[in-house]
């Protein structure tokens, strides 16, 4: 449950006022169904030399690419966000990528919608070469590095 940004009472996420003051929640997260039919690029299976990345398989920006060049990338709809998805299905702070050691897990960080890792809602995972990452209703795909082998 989120807050009204004006006084702070509890709001439900569906609310579009603040039953306590009335504020307007402009802009406020929208729920989905999960899994939905927006455009898909195909799925890279490739390993990459260009390091850990994701790259949008659905969404409204297909085949952009998001390295995952530091310990911690935000995810979310708040345009400070390290990887900004513009998506009322996004939350404001939706999601947190860590990289530590070459090993990169994605965390929810309190979202509406949740994470999803291969089609199941997480509050953390580790992933690996070729998992699918669902947020709000972009779907990626992680890229590992090669390992030269």
């Amino acid at each position: 449950m989120t807050k009204c940004p004006e006084c702070g009472a509890p709001v439900d996420g569906e609310s579009t006022e603040c039953p306590q003051c009335g504020a307007g929640l402009e802009g406020s997260t929208q729920s989905f169904a999960p899994v939905g039919g927006a455009e898909e690029a195909p799925n890279p299976i490739m390993a990459t030399d260009e390091g850990p990345l994701l790259v949008v398989r659905k969404g409204h920006e297909v085949g952009e690419r998001f390295y995952v060049d530091r310990d911690v990338l935000t995810i979310g709809r708040d345009p400070e966000s390290d990887i900004f998805l513009n998506d009322v299905t996004v939350s404001r702070h939706h999601a947190r990528l860590k990289n530590q050691d070459g090993v990169v897990s994605v965390e929810d960080a309190g979202s509406l919608n949740g994470t999803y890792v291969n089609g199941t809602c997480v509050d953390s995972a580790q992933l690996a070469h070729g998992d699918s990452v669902q947020v709000g209703t972009f779907q990626m795909v992680f890229m590992a590095p090669s390992t030269g082998e």
